[in-house]
């Protein structure tokens, strides 16, 4: 009879223990919960700050002529029509530049180099990715732009080394989600590797390679340091030449918001809430791209 006693005595407390244990780990949870709450609140509120600061100030100097005329001369009304068609063929050449070489260096990396080759270029991938932006400008100027002048191009060069790590990283991650399968399945029909890289690995992972190449554009259009020391001695007019230094949104915005003037201030926020929508319209075209390469 004791014993049973001392039996149920023990497995009360074995109950207790556990219940303040269990009580103790809800409370954690609830604290941690609490805790990651409130810094995605903290997140939420520095953006609605920021893009609340920009829309307040630069929304008034948008108008239809700020995107039809180029910058303005000091004490003068203008627009970034310059800068815009820069920035857009800058980017495009830099994206000529970059995404083959990334797509490539990616299948080299998923299909056919040793598992060795493949870390060791995931390495030097990470690393150069980490380098920072003023890095590559000051770089790019060192072996190009001293003794030969900036132009349109050496400021291309120096965003597709930027756009070169973040697209064959994005790519490689994608292929190497592509079932095994597919390749097998289509080596066992007699089809070469090149061919069912083409054909087969290549189709079924564009979804998120495109979405790699939207967030390295989104990325670099905003740069400004590289372009400081390439393609910033540019004349206030709209240009397609390529051999010379062609005005960008961010070197505009740079330029304008060292200015005393008050009006090329207001164009400074006016464009720099335009890059923020680009940047903006950009990543949710990327959501966009990989929702539906998750639903296929």
């Amino acid at each position: 009879m004791s014993t049973t006693t001392a039996d149920t005595g023990g497995d009360r407390y074995d109950i207790t223990q556990r219940s303040n244990g269990l009580g103790r780990r809800r409370v954690t949870e609830k604290l941690f919960a609490s805790l990651g709450v409130a810094s995605a609140l903290v997140a939420v509120g520095i953006l609605t700050l920021v893009l609340g600061s920009v829309l307040a100030k630069g929304f008034r100097a948008l108008s239809f002529s700020f995107f039809t005329e180029p910058r303005p001369l000091f004490g003068e009304q203008g627009g970034i029509a310059d800068a815009l068609v820069g920035s857009a063929i800058i980017v495009g050449m830099a994206m000529v530049m970059a995404i083959p070489v990334a797509v490539l260096v990616a299948i080299y990396m998923a299909e056919y180099a040793r598992p060795r080759v493949s870390k060791l270029l995931r390495v030097v991938l990470d690393v150069l990715n980490g380098v920072p932006a003023i890095v590559v400008g000051i770089f790019v100027f060192g072996i190009l732009v001293v003794g030969r002048g900036q132009n349109a191009v050496f400021g291309a060069f120096s965003l597709a080394i930027l756009m070169l790590p973040m697209v064959a990283r994005a790519t490689q991650e994608v292929l190497d989600v592509i079932p095994r399968s597919l390749r097998e399945a289509s080596l066992a029909l007699g089809v070469t590797k090149w061919r069912t890289t083409l054909g087969v690995v290549l189709p079924s992972a564009i979804g998120g390679i495109l979405t790699g190449v939207v967030i390295a554009v989104a990325r670099v259009a905003g740069e400004t340091a590289p372009l400081l020391f390439t393609s910033s001695i540019a004349a206030n007019q709209i240009s397609a030449d390529v051999t010379h230094a062609l005005p960008t949104l961010p070197v505009s915005i740079f330029v304008f918001s060292e200015s005393p003037d008050p009006g090329e201030q207001a164009a400074g926020w006016a464009a720099a809430l335009v890059l923020i929508g680009f940047v903006l319209v950009m990543n949710i075209a990327a959501k966009l791209f990989s929702r539906r390469r998750d639903q296929r």
